[in-house]
């Protein structure tokens, strides 16, 4: 084998391992199986090519998607590494060459998707040649429980019973208890270790706001914070996705759709712009994610519920995966859960199927409503202990005001009773607060004792109550028109055997959410930001000349440190994290030349390294 450690060094660029990275990587190049869960922006990717890299062989890699194939084969290139893919994107010749080369020992890592690889003309040209490893990526697809579910991913037991001698590591950054089980069993990684890493992303700023004018809202929080940078927002209707879309664009926000509705070319070359170009929104459903390996993304923004905290965790996780500041911001709403509960309800899926995503969407309304640290509660959900105060999420940096709701509730409560159980949050709150219309006094509504008992509260208020009890899951949502009805919780409240705090939710939600102190970078001079600028600007034209993802060149880490530290040779420049032997021959040059132009650099290095 080779050296690990010069492996990640000359090829990579980075001086030391992150985490468990390094005892992942002794273990599968040492010939064992493992099971990765470490988060996104974690350094999954090293925990398996540094191994295929160390041991004799080509690594195979079984990644779920066409275009993830090719921008991590892309990347692996320009640090010099033989990579390939094989997919239907390939021309038969192209495709030919590829197996002549993995048959002759030309590739060290091989990208296929997981319902190629199981195929018997696969297998047989593995058979011919020495492998180095198998490498399940996004191993959370095997899960039927899972957000992901990819069928093709349970076929993959094969290749233990095939290749019992070459070790097999599966990696994802989300999955619960449940679907750690499936993974274990469906891939037959019963011996596998596991590592864990923690689930924290300290990076990432939490928000959730109430939805009052959801798009506005964005708009708002996007001008503050997140001017010309790049982002995505997720809706749940291809219709939203274009609205939305139409929206920023219109407001001076570059955006761009995608969904499974679009045509395919369509949706290729938003992806493309979207990786390949700075400062673009993508205005996405849940099509649009899976993989994306763009550092750069400083926010991720929902519009819509996603269903389940699992999802959440993994969408939100594209945010800033390079470490710097990011942001996952949503709006959530009332008609969010009673929608998805209606989905899950009408759907076919066998009742115990049901049930797990009723637990998931409690868990989900749990994090949307709580009073307590954001972060605590989403780690805990993956069986990670977090004390508290993080100082990264909204409810840290502006507390919630929370009250004795106690009779609230039994109001609120008992109009659902007393209305039949058949109504919406909006006509309800409308009964409360006495407002008159047609439908109420058509339906006798004006004459219930519960009509106009609530003046405590305005209109906004009730629903807010009524959307904690949902939450709270004192009220069920009836699957077909989206009424309310009381569950078997609600008895002890309404009987006055149980008391509840509710949170209040202010008049006005401040999109700054408190100061962005803790969400900066290390300060940098003006200079530093100058040649910043200059380093990006270089980078961006080596990009398009050579038809790459800005990001493949260098991440923007990489580029803050060059500027802070002002190389002045290729000596010191090789201690830039990122700046392995092959970039530095091919573009070491090229931004010494732009920081010396800058008049930055003065004798071997103007400022210490370290």
């Amino acid at each position: 084998m080779m050296d690990l450690q010069g492996i990640l060094r000359s090829v990579f660029g980075y001086a030391e391992f992150r985490g468990h990275q390094q005892a992942v990587i002794e273990h599968v190049a040492s010939g064992g199986d493992a099971l990765v869960l470490m988060p996104t922006g974690g350094g999954k990717s090293l925990c398996y090519q540094i191994p295929a890299l160390a041991r004799e062989g080509v690594g195979v890699v079984v990644s779920p998607l066409i275009a993830l194939m090719q921008d991590q084969v892309d990347a692996l290139r320009e640090l010099g590494v033989r990579a390939s893919y094989l997919n239907s994107s390939l021309s038969g010749g192209d495709a030919r060459r590829v197996e002549s080369d993995v048959i002759h020992g030309r590739v060290d890592l091989l990208y296929l998707a997981p319902e190629r690889l199981a195929t018997s003309a696969v297998l047989e040209l593995l058979g011919r040649t020495r492998v180095a490893l198998f490498a399940i990526d996004e191993a959370h697809c095997v899960s039927q429980w899972g957000h992901d579910f990819r069928p093709e991913y349970r076929k993959l037991d094969v290749l233990g019973k095939r290749f019992p001698d070459v070790p097999r590591v599966a990696l994802t950054a989300t999955a619960d208890d449940l679907t750690r089980r499936e993974i274990v069993e469906h891939l037959d990684l019963t011996k596998a270790r596991m590592f864990v890493s923690g689930f924290d992303r300290p990076n990432i700023r939490y928000q959730v706001v109430p939805k009052r004018n959801a798009k506005n809202d964005l708009l708002r929080f996007l001008r503050r914070h997140h001017h010309r940078a790049s982002g995505i927002v997720y809706c749940m209707s291809r219709r939203k996705v274009e609205e939305t879309a139409r929206f920023l664009d219109s407001e001076e926000i570059p955006a761009l759709a995608y969904h499974a509705g679009m045509e395919k070319t369509e949706r290729q070359r938003h992806q493309s712009r979207f990786l390949k170009e700075d400062g673009l929104t993508m205005v996405a459903t849940i099509a649009f994610g899976l993989g994306i390996d763009k550092p750069d993304v400083r926010f991720v923004a929902h519009l819509d519920l996603p269903k389940s905290l699992e999802a959440y965790y993994q969408e939100t996780g594209r945010a800033g995966r390079d470490g710097l500041p990011s942001d996952a911001w949503m709006s959530y709403g009332y008609g969010d859960a009673v929608l998805i509960r209606q989905l899950v309800e009408g759907s076919e899926a066998p009742a115990e199927r049901k049930r797990v995503e009723h637990r998931k969407l409690n868990a989900l309304l749990g994090y949307c409503e709580t009073v307590e640290c954001r972060r605590a509660v989403l780690l805990r959900y993956f069986g990670e202990e977090h004390e508290g105060g993080c100082g990264n999420c909204d409810t840290c940096l502006e507390p919630v005001a929370t009250y004795d709701g106690t009779e609230a509730a039994r109001k609120a409560l008992s109009n659902v009773y007393r209305t039949g159980q058949s109504f919406g949050a909006a006509y309800l709150a409308d009964v409360l607060t006495g407002t008159p219309n047609d439908r109420i006094r058509r339906k006798g509504h004006d004459r219930l004792s519960t009509f106009a008992i609530g003046g405590e509260l305005d209109r906004a208020g009730w629903l807010s109550v009524y959307r904690q009890l949902v939450a709270a899951g004192l009220l069920e949502v009836e699957p077909e028109h989206g009424g309310l009805r009381l569950s078997p919780r609600a008895r002890p409240v309404l009987k006055g055997e149980r008391s509840l705090r509710l949170r209040r939710d202010p008049k006005t939600y401040s999109v700054e959410a408190a100061s962005r102190s803790a969400r900066e970078a290390p300060a940098t001079s003006p200079g530093d930001e100058c040649l910043f600028e200059a380093l990006r600007e270089k980078r961006r034209a080596i990009a398009q000349e050579k038809n790459l993802p800005a990001y493949v060149i260098f991440h923007d880490r990489t580029l803050a440190e060059m500027a802070r530290l002002r190389p002045a040779s290729l000596a010191a420049m090789r201690s830039i994290s990122g700046v392995g032997e092959t970039k530095l021959e091919r573009y070491g040059s090229l931004f010494l030349e732009v920081i010396r132009e800058s008049g930055a650099a003065e004798g071997e290095v103007s400022r210490p390294l370290g």
